[in-house]
């Protein structure tokens, strides 16, 4: 097994099966040629000639039996030998190489060791900056490569529709423009290293509640308002070389087998070149899979449940054409031709599962994020920074300990990233105790799990910071809102000794300077708010975990990281008030509320959220003048001043939303572009943020594409949805686009 697959990189690589190779343990040798000179048996492997050439040729010289075998699993002994999620396997006579393929978006996971635990998708998102998400997606990509896998499944950008998603703390946002230019970002990082991206799950899956046969029923305009345009932003900027169709149902046709959705939209309506591959067992058929527009099976058998021999039938009977055989060969290498994946062939073979990829420069990235992406929600007469000298501290709650830290850092399921042995999580006690040090503060630590010894640290203290979690997961969604639920093992959740939020409510009772730091995957209720001074919501931070905070809290990093998605008061206030629409009625949940999710079912109901989308403060202040909005060829430009008034250095998202006319039928504004900038003290800067066409238009269902609703929109820019500073004008006549 290891000589095949080693001919198949050496094909790879531009050398003949004959070269000569060393094998030193699990590390191979050759003298190769330069990567792009073809061979005599595989001419496509000239890299001069287009993705689009190559794979022409390439398929033109397959056999049927070959064709097939890229388009489902291989042999089971190679998924359990690189801890992957699956394995297309290699064709040494053709220089293919093996399609290996790992979950998720924290991280190189499914079992794999020595790799690095990132924050979630929520904390990459929260960071409102694609030079950070892209540096992220290069690191998740150089790893990967590192660890002999090529294709990643990440980024997710499904839309957090009901906050009490089990996976949205894998997802980016509830707005569909933040979760676009965050999967784009991503996806071009992953990409730069040799390895195919695949975003997912398209389309609807927005809940984790009979997640494999429930319907979403949605509307044409709302599916293309609101749900499909993070999918087509990560194709057309972040050229994503694979989509996954989710496990759910849309319209009462399975996603993977829907025609409309992976052909019409996905293909012919945004152009898509690469290839669709199915969610693990989301296939249902073989023959209205193949047509419907799906490219390969994955977890079915291991020879194909549906697109192995079933498919081969199908072929031979004519149920499946043989052009239409070739597109799902052909769109699987050209993604691999144009991400490199023949002529830079993924390292570490063949014992990936064992390499060392966490770096300290990879940690110190996953550092980085962590602490880019936490937002400071509340901080009363500026407790925040600690950056006094000589206090004790009492650091509450289990997730703040070792033991917690553990199970805090990341959420469950096949995007979690198992840390063990040589990398420990760094645990809040222990960041927050050594940074505390070099300011001779005393850190004394308290579990929580007795609210009278939490309550006596709180009171011999002169700041009492109290940690709180949720565990979110993969496969269930969240009951309610509340803490309830702490530190708990990822398979299964016992409820925490005591309520979370009356241990805070102690605290504060006890100890005036109270601050509350949240490791929750999401929103969550906040009863004790009134009574604290400062909250931070760290989210899932990945192994850095304590590092990153103490950075945070002692203000050696200045938090500027945005929510992505709104904090309700509680549940009652939510756009899902009905059985019906969440979690679905006779297999069928209905999307009634249309285009009016997130904040704009708060804005549309004038309902005041507990932070709103986009908010986020800082430990310096911002102020915004000259606003200037003008129309361009590709749609309109915003220019405006942005000048840091405080006194330390940081940076604000500065947030663009459009306010449609009324005949539009549009929510009362949507975010459609943002800049993050980092300004000195004093310091001020012009920003110019473009804000194309399609941000003024909307979907017509009778004629089925973009048009622009003529009349004045209102440019409104601000520091969050609900925090507007300046706005203008500009009146758009009426227009029609291309989809």
């Amino acid at each position: 097994m290891q000589t095949r697959r080693l001919s198949s990189r050496l094909c790879g690589l531009g050398v003949a099966v004959s070269a000569i190779a060393v094998l030193t343990g699990a590390v191979w040798t050759a003298a190769v040629p330069a990567a792009h000179a073809a061979t005599a048996q595989c001419p496509w492997m000239d890299a001069t000639q287009s993705p689009d050439q190559r794979a022409g040729e390439l398929v033109g010289a397959m056999t049927l039996d070959q064709k097939l075998s890229m388009l489902h699993s291989a042999e089971p002994d190679m998924l359990a030998y690189y801890g992957t999620a699956g394995h297309v396997a290699a064709i040494p006579g053709l220089c293919v190489p093996d399609l290996v393929l790992n979950d998720a978006g924290a991280g190189v996971g499914d079992g794999q060791v020595n790799a690095t635990a990132f924050p979630a998708g929520i904390a990459q998102a929260a960071s409102w900056d694609p030079n950070v998400q892209q540096q992220f997606g290069a690191g998740l990509g150089w790893e990967a490569w590192h660890k002999g896998i090529n294709v990643m499944l990440a980024p997710g950008v499904n839309i957090d529709r009901v906050p009490m998603n089990g996976r949205n703390f894998e997802y980016a946002s509830e707005d569909p423009y933040l979760a676009g230019q965050t999967g784009a970002a991503v996806i071009r990082g992953i990409q730069s290293q040799n390895v195919i991206a695949t975003v997912k799950h398209l389309a609807a899956n927005n809940q984790e509640t009979n997640r494999m046969t429930v319907s979403a029923d949605v509307d044409e305009r709302t599916l293309h308002e609101i749900y499909l345009p993070a999918f087509e932003t990560a194709v057309k900027q972040g050229k994503a070389g694979a989509v996954m169709c989710s496990y759910n149902q849309l319209n009462s046709v399975y996603a993977c087998e829907n025609p409309a959705l992976l052909t019409d939209v996905l293909k012919k309506e945004f152009g898509f070149s690469g290839f669709v591959m199915s969610d693990w067992g989301a296939t249902h058929s073989t023959v209205a899979a193949a047509n419907a527009g799906l490219d390969m099976e994955m977890a079915g058998s291991n020879n194909g449940q549906y697109f192995g021999d079933a498919l081969k039938t199908a072929v031979i009977n004519g149920q499946v054409s043989m052009a239409r055989l070739n597109d799902m060969v052909t769109r699987i290498v050209r993604s691999a031709f144009a991400d490199g994946l023949f002529d830079h062939p993924a390292a570490a073979e063949p014992d990936g599962f064992a390499a060392v990829v966490n770096t300290p420069a990879e940690a110190t990235l996953a550092r980085t994020i962590a602490e880019q992406g936490t937002v400071l929600l509340k901080n009363k007469d500026g407790l925040l920074p600690l950056d006094g000298q000589g206090k004790k501290i009492a650091l509450i709650g289990q997730a703040a300990g070792a033991a917690g830290a553990e199970q805090a850092y990341g959420g469950g399921g096949s995007s979690h990233v198992p840390l063990a042995g040589a990398v420990p999580v760094v645990s809040p006690q222990q960041g927050i105790t050594q940074r505390g040090a070099a300011n001779g503060d005393t850190v004394v630590y308290a579990d929580g799990t007795s609210v009278a010894d939490a309550v006596a640290a709180a009171k011999a203290a002169d700041v009492a910071i109290v940690y709180a979690n949720d565990s979110e997961a993969e496969g269930t969604d969240r009951t309610n809102l509340g803490l309830n639920y702490g530190t708990c093992s990822l398979v299964a959740c016992a409820q925490f000794p005591v309520s979370q939020d009356q241990l805070i409510g102690a605290v504060a009772e006890a100890n005036p300077n109270t601050i509350v730091v949240l490791n929750t995957g999401g929103p969550v209720r906040m009863p004790w708010l009134g009574q604290v001074e400062s909250v931070v919501e760290a989210w899932y931070p990945g192994q850095e975990d304590g590092n990153a905070a103490a950075a945070v809290l002692f203000g050696d990093v200045n938090p500027s990281g945005k929510l992505p998605e709104t904090f309700p008061v509680s549940e009652n206030d939510l756009p899902t008030q009905t059985t019906a629409q969440y979690p679905g009625v006779n297999g069928h949940a209905s999307y009634s509320e249309g285009l009016r999710v997130g904040y704009r079912w708060y804005d549309s109901q004038n309902i005041a959220p507990l932070f709103p989308f986009g908010h986020g403060l800082s430990y310096t202040t911002f102020s915004y003048s000259g606003l200037r909005v003008s129309r361009t060829a590709s749609g309109a430009s915003v220019t405006l001043t942005i000048t840091n008034t405080g006194t330390r250095a940081g940076a604000e998202v500065a947030q663009v939303y459009l306010a449609a006319p009324a005949a539009a039928g549009e929510p009362p504004k949507q975010l459609k572009a943002y800049q993050k900038v980092f300004l000195n003290p004093g310091q001020a800067r012009s920003v110019t943020v473009p804000v194309d066409s399609r941000a003024f238009a909307q979907w017509d269902t009778t004629k089925h594409t973009w048009l622009i609703t003529p009349g004045t929109y209102q440019v409104l820019v601000g520091s969050s949805s609900r925090d507007i500073r300046a706005q203008s004008s500009l009146t758009m006549a009426a227009k029609t686009l291309a989809p």
